[in-house]
C-alpha cells in the first residue's frame, strides 16, 4: 500500500509537470516519425538533366528507360551544346545523361556506341547509386538491342554508359562527410554555448540586474552572442583548416566566401541559441531543447546523411525550414566545386533570412520576458 501511495504522489507530480509529460509522451512519437521517413537508404527521385543529340526514337527510349526507372527525376532537357557544367554547379541535377548524335543509327545496325553519364560526385554516397543504377539501366538496353539485332557473335556489350564523377572523382567519403560534420559541430556549439549561457544568468539571479539596466533586448542578445561568435568561428576556420590537414579537404573556391558563409550560419545558430533559452529556466531544459532543435535536424534532415529528394513530400517541406541544408549547399559549392557567389547566393540569402528573423522573434522574446518581469 506505501508503494502504491508513493506510485499515486508520482502520478500527480507528472500530471502537474506538462512539461515532462509532453517530453515522455511526443518525443517517443516524434522520433518515430523521424527516423522512419528520413532513415531512407533507398536514393530516388534522382534530379536528372538529358542532353539528347540524337534526337532519335533510340535516344527517346533511353530517356525513358531512365525516367521511368523510379529512381531519375527530368528536371532539365538541355538543348545542344548547352553548358552542363552550369547545371552541376547550380545542383539542379545531381546526373546528367548525353546521348551522342547517331546513336539511334548505331544502336539500330549493331555498331557499338555509348552514352555518358555526368555526375555530381560532391556526395559520394549518392553519387555512387546514381553510378550503379546508370549501369545497371544501360545495361539492360544493351541486352535488348542484342536480341533485337540479333547480333550473335558481338563481342562485348552494343551499349556502355561512360562514367564522369566531377567535384570527387575517387569517390572519397571523406569529402562528403567532413562538410557535414563542420555544419553539425557548429550548429550544435553555437546554440547550446549560447543558451546555457543566458539561461545560467536565470539560474544564478543576475538576469535581474541586466533588466534593471539601460541595455535593451536587442542590445543585449548582440552583446551576449559577440563572444560566442567569435569563438564559434575561430573554432569553425580551424575545423576546416584541420580538415584540410588531416583528410586532404580541396579548397577551390575564395576563403573570403568560405569565411562569409560560416559568419552567416553562426549568426543565426546563436540567435536560435538565444530564443531557446527564453523558452527554458533551467540549464537542463535549454539543453534539451537545443539538443532537440540543432542537433536532429541538422543531422537528419539537412541532407547530410541523408538525401532530402528521397524523403516524403511532407518532410521535404519541413527541411526548408534547416539553416543547415542552405549552408551544406554553400560550404561544399565553395570548398569542394569553387564556383563563384552566382551560383549559390540563393543559400546564403536563404540563411540570412533565417538569422534576421531568429534573431528578431529572440529578442521581441526577451522583451516580453522582461516586461512580464519574469
Amino acid at each position: 500500500m506505501k508503494a502504491l501511495a508513493v506510485a499515486v504522489k508520482e502520478f500527480r507530480q507528472i500530471a502537474r509537470d506538462r512539461r515532462t509529460l509532453l517530453i515522455l509522451l511526443f518525443v517517443p512519437v516524434f522520433f518515430l516519425l523521424l527516423y522512419g521517413y528520413a532513415l531512407n537508404f533507398d536514393i530516388r527521385n534522382i534530379p536528372l538533366a538529358v542532353q539528347d543529340n540524337d534526337r532519335s526514337s533510340a535516344s527517346r527510349e533511353v530517356v525513358s528507360a531512365f525516367v521511368n526507372s523510379g529512381y531519375f527525376e527530368l528536371v532539365r532537357d538541355l538543348p545542344q551544346h548547352s553548358d552542363i557544367d552550369e547545371v552541376l554547379n547550380r545542383s539542379e541535377a545531381r546526373a546528367a545523361l548525353v546521348i551522342p548524335a547517331g546513336f539511334g543509327r548505331d544502336a539500330a545496325t549493331g555498331r557499338p556506341t555509348a552514352v555518358q553519364v555526368l555526375i555530381n560526385g560532391d556526395n559520394a554516397n549518392t553519387a555512387t547509386t546514381v553510378m550503379t543504377y546508370a549501369v545497371g539501366l544501360v545495361s539492360a538496353l544493351s541486352s535488348r538491342y542484342e536480341v533485337q539485332t540479333r547480333t550473335g557473335s558481338q563481342r562485348g556489350p552494343l551499349l556502355t554508359a561512360e562514367m564522369r564523377v566531377w567535384y570527387n572523382p575517387e569517390l572519397r567519403s571523406t569529402l562528403f562527410l567532413v562538410p557535414g560534420l563542420i555544419a553539425y559541430i557548429a550548429m550544435l556549439t553555437a546554440v547550446v554555448s549560447t543558451a546555457l549561457s543566458i539561461v545560467r544568468e536565470k539560474e544564478v539571479g543576475t538576469m535581474e540586474q541586466v533588466r534593471m539596466s539601460p541595455v535593451g533586448p536587442l542590445a543585449y542578445v548582440i552583446g551576449k552572442t559577440i563572444p560566442y561568435f567569435v569563438v564559434s568561428l575561430v573554432s569553425a576556420i580551424g575545423i576546416v583548416a584541420l580538415s584540410m590537414l588531416l583528410f586532404d579537404l580541396p579548397m577551390r573556391g575564395s576563403w573570403v566566401m568560405l569565411f562569409l558563409a560560416i559568419s552567416i550560419f553562426l549568426v543565426g545558430a546563436l540567435a536560435f541559441g538565444v530564443l531557446v533559452s527564453t523558452l527554458a529556466d533551467t540549464q537542463q531544459v535549454a539543453f534539451q531543447v537545443a539538443i532537440l532543435a540543432s542537433y536532429l535536424p541538422t543531422l537528419m534532415l539537412s541532407g547530410f546523411i541523408f538525401p532530402i529528394a528521397s524523403m516524403p513530400p511532407a518532410l521535404q517541406a519541413v527541411t526548408y525550414a534547416v539553416p543547415a541544408r542552405y549552408f551544406l549547399v554553400a560550404l561544399r559549392a565553395i570548398v569542394l566545386k569553387g564556383v563563384g557567389l552566382p551560383l549559390f547566393w540563393r543559400d546564403i540569402a536563404a540563411l540570412v533570412v533565417f538569422a534576421a528573423l531568429v534573431l528578431s522573434l529572440a529578442s521581441l522574446r526577451l522583451r516580453r520576458e522582461w516586461a512580464m518581469g519574469r
